[in-house]
């Protein structure tokens, strides 16, 4: 009797999640639609707006850009650092591309390949698969790449999650490796607009 009511409200949360993150992509597709992330100057009138809810629209805005690739996650970087100074926009910018990137790869983990494959080009994916599977060095390359500039992030959480690494360690390696690209563009941007 417990067993099934649990199963129940386990059935009940997911499907308030997914009705949740469908609706919050239904306004985000909406905002991308109409121009919203066209500049830094749109994106940051497009948070403005919320008022105090602004930074918690930039964390949400930085998570969904990972987890649907076609929202441009730099501007969000920008923004953040104009809007909130250098260390409000590298907290909201690390803690939402960073959820982004754990969602990514729990999507991929829970999904597979199929996912993967309709997200990013199936060459792509060709590429870095036949290389994984012959890499003991998979994830310092992991690490580094989410240290550095410039590195197809959002590609390799999902590619990431239908590797054979733990949650944890992608976890450990996220948490570790992701916070000081983000801190260099959030000093280097407000530095710029001061």
């Amino acid at each position: 009797m417990m067993k099934k009511q649990t199963e129940k409200w386990k059935t009940i949360i997911t499907a308030l999640l997914f009705i949740l993150c469908i609706s919050l992509c239904g306004v985000l597709f909406k905002a991308y639609m109409d121009g919203k992330f066209d500049s830094v100057e749109t994106l940051q009138q497009y948070i403005a707006g919320f008022g105090l809810l602004a930074p918690v629209i930039l964390v949400i805005i930085q998570a969904a850009q990972v987890v649907l690739p076609v929202l441009p996650g730099f501007l969000g970087c920008i923004v953040g650092a104009v809007m909130f100074g250098w260390a409000g926009g590298f907290w909201c910018n690390y803690i939402g591309i960073s959820l982004g990137s754990l969602i990514a790869f729990l999507l991929a983990r829970k999904y597979g390949q199929g996912l993967v494959y309709k997200i990013f080009p199936e060459k792509k994916y060709e590429k870095w698969s036949n290389w994984v599977a012959e890499s003991k060095s998979y994830t310092v390359f992991l690490f580094l790449g989410m240290v550095l500039p410039l590195f197809p992030d959002d590609f390799f959480c999902y590619f990431t999650g239908i590797t054979k690494m733990t949650f944890r360690r992608f976890l450990i390696i996220i948490i570790v490796g992701k916070p000081w690209c983000i801190l260099a563009y959030s000093i280097l941007f407000s530095a710029a607009v001061t």
